[in-house]
Protein backbone atom coordinates (compact mmCIF):
# COMPACT_ATOMS: atom_id res chain seq x y z
CA UNK A 1 0.00 0.00 0.00
CA UNK A 2 1.58 3.22 -0.86
CA UNK A 3 1.84 5.63 1.80
CA UNK A 4 -0.41 8.72 2.31
CA UNK A 5 0.27 12.10 1.04
CA UNK A 6 2.20 13.90 3.71
CA UNK A 7 0.14 17.36 4.64
CA UNK A 8 2.08 21.05 4.42
CA UNK A 9 3.60 21.56 8.30
CA UNK A 10 1.28 24.54 8.83
CA UNK A 11 2.84 27.72 9.80
CA UNK A 12 1.16 28.48 12.91
CA UNK A 13 2.29 25.36 15.15
CA UNK A 14 4.78 23.75 12.79
CA UNK A 15 5.95 21.45 15.91
CA UNK A 16 2.63 20.45 16.71
CA UNK A 17 1.83 19.68 12.97
CA UNK A 18 4.69 17.95 12.70
CA UNK A 19 3.16 15.59 15.45
CA UNK A 20 0.03 15.26 13.74
CA UNK A 21 1.57 13.92 10.84
CA UNK A 22 3.75 11.56 12.28
CA UNK A 23 0.37 9.98 14.78
CA UNK A 24 -1.18 9.92 11.54
CA UNK A 25 1.29 7.48 10.15
CA UNK A 26 1.58 4.78 12.57
CA UNK A 27 0.25 1.99 11.67
CA UNK A 28 -2.01 1.54 14.64
CA UNK A 29 -3.96 4.86 14.10
CA UNK A 30 -3.75 4.32 10.44
CA UNK A 31 -5.62 1.31 10.80
CA UNK A 32 -8.07 2.87 13.31
CA UNK A 33 -8.92 5.82 11.00
CA UNK A 34 -9.69 2.86 8.03
CA UNK A 35 -12.11 1.01 10.79
CA UNK A 36 -13.73 4.01 11.23
CA UNK A 37 -15.14 3.65 6.98
CA UNK A 38 -16.50 0.10 8.13
CA UNK A 39 -18.09 1.29 11.18
CA UNK A 40 -21.21 3.27 10.34
CA UNK A 41 -23.82 0.61 10.28
CA UNK A 42 -22.89 0.07 14.05
CA UNK A 43 -22.56 3.71 14.99
CA UNK A 44 -26.41 4.43 13.18
CA UNK A 45 -27.38 1.28 15.42
CA UNK A 46 -25.46 2.77 18.28
CA UNK A 47 -27.05 6.32 17.50
CA UNK A 48 -31.09 4.86 17.40
CA UNK A 49 -30.77 2.59 20.07
CA UNK A 50 -29.38 5.24 22.57
CA UNK A 51 -32.19 8.28 21.15
CA UNK A 52 -35.00 5.51 22.25
CA UNK A 53 -33.88 5.59 25.96
CA UNK A 54 -35.72 9.15 26.77
CA UNK A 55 -33.07 10.84 29.26
CA UNK A 56 -35.41 14.09 30.20
CA UNK A 57 -33.85 16.65 32.54
CA UNK A 58 -33.13 15.17 35.87
CA UNK A 59 -34.31 11.45 34.14
CA UNK A 60 -31.39 10.61 33.13
CA UNK A 61 -30.95 6.91 34.28
CA UNK A 62 -31.91 4.68 32.13
CA UNK A 63 -29.78 6.04 29.72
CA UNK A 64 -26.74 5.77 31.57
CA UNK A 65 -27.12 2.25 32.52
CA UNK A 66 -27.19 1.61 29.38
CA UNK A 67 -23.84 3.84 28.26
CA UNK A 68 -22.18 2.05 31.51
CA UNK A 69 -23.06 -1.35 29.74
CA UNK A 70 -21.16 -0.31 26.72
CA UNK A 71 -18.59 1.40 28.73
CA UNK A 72 -18.16 -2.49 30.79
CA UNK A 73 -18.06 -4.16 27.31
CA UNK A 74 -15.25 -2.10 25.73
CA UNK A 75 -13.33 -3.64 29.21
CA UNK A 76 -12.92 0.34 30.52
CA UNK A 77 -11.60 0.79 33.92
CA UNK A 78 -13.03 1.58 36.97
CA UNK A 79 -16.53 2.05 35.30
CA UNK A 80 -18.88 3.09 37.26
CA UNK A 81 -22.32 6.11 37.69
CA UNK A 82 -21.60 8.62 40.41
CA UNK A 83 -24.11 9.90 42.74
CA UNK A 84 -26.20 12.27 39.61
CA UNK A 85 -25.89 10.18 37.28
CA UNK A 86 -22.78 10.77 34.76
CA UNK A 87 -21.12 7.12 33.57
CA UNK A 88 -17.53 7.00 33.95
CA UNK A 89 -15.07 4.30 32.23
CA UNK A 90 -11.07 4.81 32.28
CA UNK A 91 -8.82 3.67 29.45
CA UNK A 92 -5.43 3.79 31.55
CA UNK A 93 -2.10 5.42 30.33
CA UNK A 94 0.93 6.47 32.15
CA UNK A 95 1.16 9.17 35.08
CA UNK A 96 -1.86 10.56 37.30
CA UNK A 97 -2.92 13.38 34.84
CA UNK A 98 -6.21 12.86 31.88
CA UNK A 99 -7.62 13.86 29.27
CA UNK A 100 -11.49 13.66 29.43
CA UNK A 101 -13.47 12.97 25.96
CA UNK A 102 -17.22 13.48 27.22
CA UNK A 103 -20.61 13.99 25.76
CA UNK A 104 -23.90 14.45 28.01
CA UNK A 105 -26.75 12.15 28.13
CA UNK A 106 -29.56 14.07 28.65
CA UNK A 107 -32.10 15.75 26.00
CA UNK A 108 -34.05 19.24 26.23
CA UNK A 109 -37.44 16.82 25.83
CA UNK A 110 -39.43 17.08 29.10
CA UNK A 111 -40.82 13.39 30.02
CA UNK A 112 -43.23 11.42 28.44
CA UNK A 113 -42.60 13.54 24.86
CA UNK A 114 -42.82 11.57 21.57
CA UNK A 115 -39.75 9.63 20.44
CA UNK A 116 -40.28 8.41 16.97
CA UNK A 117 -36.93 7.54 16.49
CA UNK A 118 -36.08 6.26 12.79
CA UNK A 119 -33.91 6.15 9.91
CA UNK A 120 -34.08 7.21 6.77
CA UNK A 121 -31.49 6.11 4.20
CA UNK A 122 -28.16 7.96 5.29
CA UNK A 123 -30.53 10.58 7.56
CA UNK A 124 -32.24 9.04 11.25
CA UNK A 125 -34.55 11.60 12.66
CA UNK A 126 -35.89 12.04 16.19
CA UNK A 127 -35.56 14.46 19.48
CA UNK A 128 -32.06 14.21 20.52
CA UNK A 129 -30.71 11.94 17.63
CA UNK A 130 -28.07 14.61 16.87
CA UNK A 131 -27.63 16.59 20.34
CA UNK A 132 -26.71 14.98 22.03
CA UNK A 133 -27.08 11.55 19.94
CA UNK A 134 -24.12 12.64 17.88
CA UNK A 135 -21.71 13.14 20.53
CA UNK A 136 -22.37 10.25 22.50
CA UNK A 137 -22.22 7.93 19.74
CA UNK A 138 -18.99 9.78 18.73
CA UNK A 139 -17.54 8.92 22.01
CA UNK A 140 -18.16 5.33 21.73
CA UNK A 141 -16.91 5.14 18.63
CA UNK A 142 -13.55 6.26 19.44
CA UNK A 143 -13.27 4.18 22.81
CA UNK A 144 -14.03 1.47 20.42
CA UNK A 145 -11.62 2.54 18.01
CA UNK A 146 -8.37 2.59 20.61
CA UNK A 147 -9.39 -0.62 21.42
CA UNK A 148 -9.73 -2.50 18.57
CA UNK A 149 -6.75 -0.87 16.80
CA UNK A 150 -4.72 -1.64 20.20
CA UNK A 151 -3.42 1.88 20.34
CA UNK A 152 -1.73 2.41 23.88
CA UNK A 153 -2.62 6.18 24.12
CA UNK A 154 0.29 7.36 26.63
CA UNK A 155 -1.77 9.57 29.24
CA UNK A 156 -4.74 8.05 30.78
CA UNK A 157 -8.11 8.61 28.99
CA UNK A 158 -11.23 9.59 30.81
CA UNK A 159 -14.77 8.89 28.62
CA UNK A 160 -17.31 10.54 30.54
CA UNK A 161 -21.23 10.55 29.62
CA UNK A 162 -22.61 13.78 31.95
CA UNK A 163 -25.93 14.55 32.87
CA UNK A 164 -27.63 17.99 32.69
CA UNK A 165 -25.58 20.26 30.39
CA UNK A 166 -29.09 20.92 29.02
CA UNK A 167 -31.49 23.61 30.03
CA UNK A 168 -32.04 24.00 33.98
CA UNK A 169 -29.20 21.18 34.30
CA UNK A 170 -27.41 23.98 34.55
CA UNK A 171 -24.38 21.75 34.07
CA UNK A 172 -25.05 19.85 37.02
CA UNK A 173 -22.84 17.07 36.03
CA UNK A 174 -19.67 18.59 34.67
CA UNK A 175 -19.67 20.87 38.05
CA UNK A 176 -20.16 17.67 40.14
CA UNK A 177 -17.12 16.17 38.19
CA UNK A 178 -14.92 19.37 38.48
CA UNK A 179 -15.87 19.87 42.19
CA UNK A 180 -14.17 16.57 42.87
CA UNK A 181 -11.01 16.68 43.94
CA UNK A 182 -10.08 13.27 42.43
CA UNK A 183 -11.11 14.76 39.03
CA UNK A 184 -10.50 18.42 39.21
CA UNK A 185 -6.57 17.97 39.98
CA UNK A 186 -5.90 14.84 37.39
CA UNK A 187 -7.67 16.45 34.68
CA UNK A 188 -5.43 18.41 31.91
CA UNK A 189 -7.19 18.43 29.02
CA UNK A 190 -11.50 18.39 28.35
CA UNK A 191 -12.77 17.45 24.98
CA UNK A 192 -16.31 17.91 25.11
CA UNK A 193 -17.75 16.09 21.97
CA UNK A 194 -21.97 17.94 21.32
CA UNK A 195 -23.87 17.99 18.34
CA UNK A 196 -22.75 17.25 14.84
CA UNK A 197 -20.47 18.83 12.38
CA UNK A 198 -16.45 19.10 12.03
CA UNK A 199 -16.43 23.50 11.23
CA UNK A 200 -16.67 24.74 14.55
CA UNK A 201 -14.63 25.16 18.14
CA UNK A 202 -16.20 25.99 21.05
CA UNK A 203 -13.48 28.27 23.12
CA UNK A 204 -15.21 30.63 24.48
CA UNK A 205 -17.69 29.26 27.48
CA UNK A 206 -20.72 31.78 26.78
CA UNK A 207 -22.01 32.51 30.49
CA UNK A 208 -25.91 33.02 31.56
CA UNK A 209 -27.61 33.95 34.92
CA UNK A 210 -31.54 33.09 35.02
CA UNK A 211 -33.51 33.90 37.30
CA UNK A 212 -37.08 33.26 38.38
CA UNK A 213 -38.92 36.57 39.43
CA UNK A 214 -42.29 36.10 41.84
CA UNK A 215 -44.51 39.14 43.09
CA UNK A 216 -47.14 38.23 45.57
CA UNK A 217 -50.36 40.53 46.83
CA UNK A 218 -53.57 39.81 48.40
CA UNK A 219 -55.47 39.84 45.06
CA UNK A 220 -59.08 40.39 44.97
CA UNK A 221 -61.89 41.64 42.37
CA UNK A 222 -61.33 44.45 40.02
CA UNK A 223 -64.14 46.14 41.13
CA UNK A 224 -64.99 46.27 44.62
CA UNK A 225 -60.91 45.76 45.42
CA UNK A 226 -59.66 48.09 43.27
CA UNK A 227 -56.32 49.56 44.91
CA UNK A 228 -54.99 46.64 46.03
CA UNK A 229 -51.52 45.50 44.99
CA UNK A 230 -51.60 44.39 41.55
CA UNK A 231 -47.90 41.71 40.79
CA UNK A 232 -48.70 42.12 37.23
CA UNK A 233 -48.35 46.30 36.92
CA UNK A 234 -45.35 45.31 39.24
CA UNK A 235 -43.48 42.98 36.44
CA UNK A 236 -44.92 45.37 34.27
CA UNK A 237 -43.34 48.46 35.65
CA UNK A 238 -40.21 45.91 36.48
CA UNK A 239 -39.62 44.87 33.11
CA UNK A 240 -40.00 48.76 31.39
CA UNK A 241 -37.23 50.01 33.95
CA UNK A 242 -34.24 46.59 33.30
CA UNK A 243 -35.19 47.04 29.65
CA UNK A 244 -33.27 50.91 29.77
CA UNK A 245 -30.45 49.44 31.28
CA UNK A 246 -27.67 49.84 28.81
CA UNK A 247 -25.59 46.89 27.35
CA UNK A 248 -22.48 46.90 25.35
CA UNK A 249 -21.70 45.55 22.00
CA UNK A 250 -18.34 43.74 23.28
CA UNK A 251 -17.94 42.23 25.73
CA UNK A 252 -21.43 41.10 23.67
CA UNK A 253 -23.79 41.25 26.46
CA UNK A 254 -27.75 40.35 25.85
CA UNK A 255 -30.80 39.67 28.31
CA UNK A 256 -34.63 38.25 27.89
CA UNK A 257 -37.69 38.17 29.34
CA UNK A 258 -39.03 35.10 28.22
CA UNK A 259 -41.85 33.82 30.24
CA UNK A 260 -44.44 35.58 31.80
CA UNK A 261 -47.04 34.17 33.92
CA UNK A 262 -50.02 34.94 36.69
CA UNK A 263 -53.42 36.00 36.75
CA UNK A 264 -56.45 33.89 36.55
CA UNK A 265 -59.24 35.90 34.93
CA UNK A 266 -60.13 39.17 33.36
CA UNK A 267 -61.62 40.69 36.16
CA UNK A 268 -59.43 39.24 39.05
CA UNK A 269 -56.42 40.99 40.81
CA UNK A 270 -54.05 38.36 40.68
CA UNK A 271 -52.55 37.05 43.67
CA UNK A 272 -49.30 36.10 42.38
CA UNK A 273 -47.50 36.54 38.98
CA UNK A 274 -44.11 35.66 37.55
CA UNK A 275 -41.36 35.81 34.93
CA UNK A 276 -38.32 34.43 33.85
CA UNK A 277 -34.97 36.41 32.79
CA UNK A 278 -32.28 35.04 30.90
CA UNK A 279 -28.73 36.96 31.01
CA UNK A 280 -25.84 36.34 28.97
CA UNK A 281 -22.75 37.76 28.04
CA UNK A 282 -18.59 36.34 27.99
CA UNK A 283 -17.86 38.89 31.03
CA UNK A 284 -18.96 37.52 34.90
CA UNK A 285 -18.60 41.35 35.26
CA UNK A 286 -21.36 42.37 33.08
CA UNK A 287 -23.87 39.79 33.74
CA UNK A 288 -23.45 40.75 37.34
CA UNK A 289 -23.85 44.40 36.69
CA UNK A 290 -26.95 43.10 35.16
CA UNK A 291 -28.56 41.53 37.65
CA UNK A 292 -28.11 44.23 40.04
CA UNK A 293 -30.47 46.03 37.47
CA UNK A 294 -32.76 43.53 37.34
CA UNK A 295 -32.96 43.23 40.96
CA UNK A 296 -33.34 47.12 41.42
CA UNK A 297 -35.94 47.18 38.55
CA UNK A 298 -38.17 44.78 40.30
CA UNK A 299 -37.23 47.14 43.93
CA UNK A 300 -38.44 50.37 42.58
CA UNK A 301 -41.82 48.43 41.15
CA UNK A 302 -42.72 47.06 44.18
CA UNK A 303 -42.25 50.83 46.00
CA UNK A 304 -44.22 52.55 42.67
CA UNK A 305 -47.07 50.18 43.22
CA UNK A 306 -47.35 50.50 46.97
CA UNK A 307 -47.32 54.17 45.88
CA UNK A 308 -49.84 53.83 43.33
CA UNK A 309 -52.13 52.19 46.18
CA UNK A 310 -52.77 55.83 48.06
CA UNK A 311 -53.26 57.56 44.51
CA UNK A 312 -56.16 54.74 43.40
CA UNK A 313 -58.02 54.44 46.57
CA UNK A 314 -57.00 52.27 49.18
CA UNK A 315 -58.96 48.89 48.89
CA UNK A 316 -61.33 48.15 51.69
CA UNK A 317 -61.49 45.26 54.20
CA UNK A 318 -58.29 43.95 52.53
CA UNK A 319 -54.41 43.85 53.77
CA UNK A 320 -52.47 45.96 50.83
CA UNK A 321 -49.21 44.09 51.49
CA UNK A 322 -46.89 43.29 48.24
CA UNK A 323 -43.53 41.22 48.52
CA UNK A 324 -41.36 40.15 45.86
CA UNK A 325 -39.13 36.81 45.40
CA UNK A 326 -35.92 36.65 43.26
CA UNK A 327 -34.82 32.80 42.51
CA UNK A 328 -31.60 32.33 40.63
CA UNK A 329 -32.78 29.29 38.49
CA UNK A 330 -29.31 29.19 36.10
CA UNK A 331 -25.87 30.50 36.12
CA UNK A 332 -23.34 29.43 33.70
CA UNK A 333 -19.87 31.11 34.40
CA UNK A 334 -18.31 32.55 31.61
CA UNK A 335 -14.70 32.01 30.53
CA UNK A 336 -12.23 31.82 27.50
CA UNK A 337 -9.42 29.83 26.29
CA UNK A 338 -6.22 31.52 26.32
CA UNK A 339 -5.28 31.97 22.13
CA UNK A 340 -1.59 30.07 23.06
CA UNK A 341 -3.20 27.28 25.14
CA UNK A 342 -1.85 23.81 23.65
CA UNK A 343 -5.44 22.46 23.24
CA UNK A 344 -6.20 25.09 20.51
CA UNK A 345 -2.58 24.27 18.95
CA UNK A 346 -3.51 21.04 18.13
CA UNK A 347 -7.13 20.98 17.23
CA UNK A 348 -5.81 23.73 14.78
CA UNK A 349 -2.94 21.51 13.76
CA UNK A 350 -5.53 18.59 13.12
CA UNK A 351 -7.75 20.68 11.19
CA UNK A 352 -4.68 21.93 9.08
CA UNK A 353 -3.38 18.17 8.52
CA UNK A 354 -7.08 17.56 7.14
CA UNK A 355 -7.67 20.58 5.12
CA UNK A 356 -10.77 21.50 7.70
CA UNK A 357 -11.55 24.76 7.94
CA UNK A 358 -13.39 25.54 11.43
CA UNK A 359 -14.38 28.52 13.15
CA UNK A 360 -13.97 29.64 16.77
CA UNK A 361 -17.04 30.30 18.44
CA UNK A 362 -18.75 30.96 21.73
CA UNK A 363 -21.47 28.81 23.44
CA UNK A 364 -22.66 27.78 26.42
CA UNK A 365 -21.83 23.84 26.38
CA UNK A 366 -20.40 21.70 29.12
CA UNK A 367 -16.67 23.25 28.43
CA UNK A 368 -18.01 26.23 30.29
CA UNK A 369 -16.92 24.92 33.76
CA UNK A 370 -13.16 23.94 33.01
CA UNK A 371 -13.08 26.96 31.41
CA UNK A 372 -14.28 28.83 34.29
CA UNK A 373 -11.62 27.07 36.16
CA UNK A 374 -8.83 28.58 33.99
CA UNK A 375 -8.89 24.98 32.73
CA UNK A 376 -8.16 24.34 29.06
CA UNK A 377 -11.30 22.67 27.28
CA UNK A 378 -12.86 22.56 23.77
CA UNK A 379 -16.03 21.25 22.33
CA UNK A 380 -16.22 20.02 18.92
CA UNK A 381 -18.88 18.32 17.07
CA UNK A 382 -19.12 14.50 16.19
CA UNK A 383 -19.04 14.65 12.62
CA UNK A 384 -22.03 14.55 10.21
CA UNK A 385 -24.68 17.05 9.52
CA UNK A 386 -27.44 17.86 11.86
CA UNK A 387 -30.63 20.54 12.13
CA UNK A 388 -33.76 20.72 13.90
CA UNK A 389 -32.02 20.57 17.33
CA UNK A 390 -34.75 21.03 20.22
CA UNK A 391 -37.81 20.03 18.00
CA UNK A 392 -39.41 17.21 17.52
CA UNK A 393 -38.18 17.09 13.71
CA UNK A 394 -34.38 16.94 14.66
CA UNK A 395 -32.18 15.43 12.54
CA UNK A 396 -28.61 13.80 11.56
CA UNK A 397 -27.15 13.22 8.64
CA UNK A 398 -24.57 9.89 8.61
CA UNK A 399 -22.40 10.69 5.93
CA UNK A 400 -19.44 12.90 6.81
CA UNK A 401 -19.52 10.96 10.39
CA UNK A 402 -15.93 9.21 9.28
CA UNK A 403 -14.51 12.86 9.04
CA UNK A 404 -15.24 14.13 12.30
CA UNK A 405 -14.70 10.84 13.84
CA UNK A 406 -10.68 11.36 12.83
CA UNK A 407 -10.71 14.92 13.52
CA UNK A 408 -11.39 13.67 17.20
CA UNK A 409 -9.21 10.72 17.18
CA UNK A 410 -5.98 12.58 16.30
CA UNK A 411 -6.70 15.80 18.41
CA UNK A 412 -7.34 13.18 21.61
CA UNK A 413 -4.01 11.24 20.73
CA UNK A 414 -2.16 14.60 20.78
CA UNK A 415 -3.16 15.43 23.77
CA UNK A 416 -2.73 12.43 25.26
CA UNK A 417 0.30 10.99 23.27
CA UNK A 418 1.13 7.40 21.93
CA UNK A 419 2.97 4.91 23.90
Amino acid sequence: MAPPPRAEVSKEFPGVQQEIARLSALPEIRSALAWFRTQEPQFAHWQLEMARIAAPPFGEAARAAWLKERFQALELEDVHIDDVGNVFGLRPGIGKRLVTVSAHIDTVFPAGTPLNIRQQGSRLYGPGISDNGAGLTALLAIATALSSAKIANAMPVLFLGNVGEEGEGDLRGMRHVFANARWKNSIANSLVLDGAGADTIVAEALGSRRFEVIVRGPGGHSWSDFGSPNPILVLARAIQSFTQAPVPVSPKTTFNVGVIRGGTSVNSIPESASMRVDIRSTSMTEMERLERALRQSVDQAVEEESAAIEKRGSAQRRPIGISREIVAIGNRPAGELNANSHILQVIRAVDAHLGNTAQIQRASTDANIPLSLGQEAIAIGGGGTGGGAHTLQEWFDCNGREFGLKRILLTLLALTGVQ
